[in-house]
Parts: structure tokens; sequence; C-alpha cells
């Protein structure tokens, strides 16, 4: 019969070159990410001390449907139901109404500690390592302090209530993103006056580029949305919002989505941030310089072995990333070769599934004709040359794929986008709405 296992067996049990196994980690952010990571401490076998800290103030749940499902949800996903996370069973101190405010590293002895401490509004929580699961906070840029946003179950009641209590809402949403085209087609189905102003050419010019957002703008007449691009909005105001040319846009309600960075002013001064407030890590959630001190999900720009640097942000980084991010802070060998990018969205009646990371310059082939049943766009490797002219030949590195209206092959794509590799498509199959993607797969040099 084998000896019980003590502290000490644990901590040896570390992987040659790296910090012992922790005994204890305090995981800072109770959503998804910080969920999804307090499970998979449990599911690989730790039984140290887990703190869980939240600044909601409620149990973790999913927030895509807060957008999509505005209307047909009237509370939150909650990840103990939707994916049977119950951290209040699995963590040992669990303070859901308590935000970190500040971290000290102990790697150069700071509070004269070996680990790491977080400074909370009610005191300090010490332990061997943090998990920054912080998520994000939504922009509001200077001038809009009249303006509603959607970001937490508290922001959907409100909005929600404003939407049933006022038929005929004037809305006027400031952003053709993901958020503010799906909350455009919800309201408008629901009676809403909606309008959309968006200070790009066409709505997803970020995300999509401006040529494939561009072909998602009739989307919004279609389902009764008014989509202004080129208008940026330089101030929200009580009755509506100023655009930068002077006009005043009437509204009952405005709701920005402009996008969002992570939630990590907190950690200025103490981590190494980039601009956007993300903290770039290694492909298991390490930040360098810091061994105590890992990260996933929003605030994680993540090193991937086919993509590059992924900035965080993505759903599916909240959803997978802590699980290999757990595996290396305990040394339990790693499973798979990870996954790729994945956003989806449900807007003004289309379904959308983005998966791998476009380059800013990656040209754009259409797999199907737009507004004529299913279609996709490829985007391929900059790196490569442009996009082929005429006569679609040739074998090409694809850095991602949109589908749109096609849900029933996202599963197969992001099994070919998500094996580890570059993902080379012959272009002429690939090219052909009647050819499967995985017939267009090359094979290798």
């Amino acid at each position: 019969m084998p000896e019980p296992t003590t502290d000490a067996d644990h901590l040896a049990a570390a992987p040659a070159g790296t910090l012992p196994v922790p005994r204890s980690v305090v995981v800072v952010g109770a959503g998804l990410a910080g969920a999804q990571t307090v499970a998979a401490l449990r599911a690989h076998g730790f039984d140290g001390r887990i703190t869980l800290l939240g600044a909601e103030g409620v149990p973790p749940y999913d927030r895509p449907p807060l957008s999509k499902e505005l209307l047909t949800r009237p509370e939150p996903v909650w990840l103990s139901t939707d994916l049977g996370v119950d951290v209040e069973a699995l963590g040992d101190d669990v303070r859901l109404g308590e935000p970190a405010l500040a971290l000290a590293d102990g790697v150069n002895g700071m509070n004269g500690t070996d680990g790491v401490v977080v400074t909370t509004s009610r005191g300090e929580v010490a332990a061997d390592a943090v998990v920054l699961a912080v998520g994000s906070v939504p922009l509001v840029p200077p001038g809009f302090g009249a303006t509603s946003l959607l970001h937490t179950a508290a922001d959907a009641d409100r909005l929600r209530a404003a939407l049933r209590s006022t038929p005929g809402l004037r809305l006027v949403i400031v952003g053709a993103g993901w958020i503010g085209a799906e909350v455009a087609g919800v309201a408008a189905g629901a009676g809403a006056d909606v309008t959309v102003l968006e200070a790009a050419g066409s709505p997803l010019s970020r995300q999509l580029g401006p040529a494939v957002g561009g072909l998602l703008a009739g989307w919004y007449a279609d389902a009764g949305v008014r989509l202004r691009t080129g208008a940026a909005v330089t101030a929200v105001e009580a009755g509506g919002v100023l655009l930068a040319g002077g006009e005043h846009v009437p509204a009952d309600l405005v709701l920005t989505a402009v996008g969002a960075r992570p939630a990590s002013g907190w950690l200025v001064g103490t981590l190494p941030l980039d601009a956007r407030g993300a903290l770039l890590v290694d492909g298991d959630g390490r930040v360098p310089g810091h061994p105590r001190v890992w990260a996933v999900g929003d605030v994680a720009s993540r090193a991937h072995p086919v993509f590059g640097t992924v900035p965080g942000g993505h759903w599916s980084a909240a959803l997978h990333d802590p699980d290999p991010t757990v595996r290396a802070m305990l040394g339990v060998e790693q499973a798979g070769a990870g996954h790729a990018p994945y956003v989806f969205s449900q807007q003004l009646g289309h379904d959308l599934a983005l998966l791998g990371l476009p380059a800013d310059d990656s040209p754009v082939l259409l797999r199907g004709t737009p507004g004529v049943g299913p279609w996709a766009a490829l985007y391929l490797d900059p790196a490569e040359g442009p996009a082929p002219v005429g006569v679609v030949d040739g074998v090409r590195t694809v850095r991602a794929v949109l589908l749109v209206d096609s849900p029933r092959d996202v599963g197969g794509v992001r099994r070919l986008m998500s094996r580890g590799e570059p993902l080379r498509l012959d272009l002429a199959r690939a090219t052909d709405p009647g050819v499967r993607l995985k017939a267009a797969v090359a094979d290798p040099a």
C-alpha cells in the first residue's frame, strides 16, 4: 500500500527547472476563465487551497447570451448549470463581491513572502501562486457620461426593462461590432426604433476587415435597423448623441459598444502590461519574469505555435486556456495541440463563426456568394503574397475562416484549424462551395 502523500511530496513533484507545485492558489476573476481555472485545478488532482475573488457579486455566468439572447433569457446562463462548474463547492474561500486592488509578487521578496499577496478591500490574501482571470471592462470614450453599456447581468436587466417598458424606444447604438449588431437585431425585432452609428466605413471592419465587413451592411436594413457608417460620435448627452460634424441624433437610450479592454488597471506598475492593458504570456499562460503569476482569458495575449500572439477577448480562450495553464502549473502532461481562436455571433438574422486569427492585411477569398445561401471568407497568410487574381489555383496557408449561416460546418472547421499546424488548402477546391473544406486540405509537402 503506498504511503500517504504530504505537502513535501507535492512540492517535490515540480517539473525540473520550475518552482515547486503550489499548495495554495488565488484565482482573480469569477467569470468563465476563472471558473474554468478552479474546475481544472480540481480535475487535475489539486487538493490544496483555492481562493476565488470576484468583482461582480454574483456566481460565474456566460456573457455571450447577454446580447444574443437579451429578451429570451431573463436571467444569466449560470455556469454551475451550463457547465456543471460550481465554484462554491470546488473552492475553499469564494469571495464573489471582493475585487482585487493590488498584487505583490514575492519573486523579489516583496512583503517578505515567497509567494504572492493579493490585496482586496477587506485585507490581504496570500498564496503560492495567482491566476489572473480578470476579464474585461467596456471602453467608454470621454464625453460619453450619459451612455448605457451591456457588459454585466445588471446591464442586461436595465436594457431589457427599457425595451419592454417603452414601445418604439428610440435606441441609438454606438458601434457596429459584435455586441452592437447583436443588440440591434434583438431590439428591432422587439419593436424598438434602432439606429447604429459606426465611425468606420463598414460594420465589423476591425474584426473582419473592411471588405468583408462591407458585405454585412445590408443585413441592417433587412432587419429594420438604420446603419450609418463614417459617423463618429463625439459625445453622448441626455436625449441623444452629438456627431463630429455637429449633428445631433435624438435617442431615448444610447448604448455604447465600441470595444473592451482587460480589467487590469490595478496591476499597473506591478506587471508588464502592454498599451491595451494585456499581459504577454507564453503558450502555458506564464507571465515571463514572474513565475508565480499566470494569466488566462481577456488579460492574456498568449503565444500560439500557429497564429503567433493571440490577443485575449476570444470566448474560446476563456473556455479552453485554463486547462493547459493548470496542467503547466501542476506539472501535468499536456493533452492535444491546443485550440484555434473562435468567435461566434448571432446577429440580424444571421449566424457567424470566425475561426483562426486574420492578419490585418490578410488577402481574402470568398467561398460561395454572399446573399445567396451560406458562404465563407478565407483569410490567407499575407506573407505568401496577394490573393490570386482570375482563376484561383495553387496551395495557400489559411489563417482564418469566417463561416456565414453554416453552423453545421463550425465543428469540422474548428478541428481543421486546431491541429497544431498551419492549415494549407488547395484554393481551387476550397473556394468551390460544393467541395467540403476537409477535402481541400493539401497534402503535406
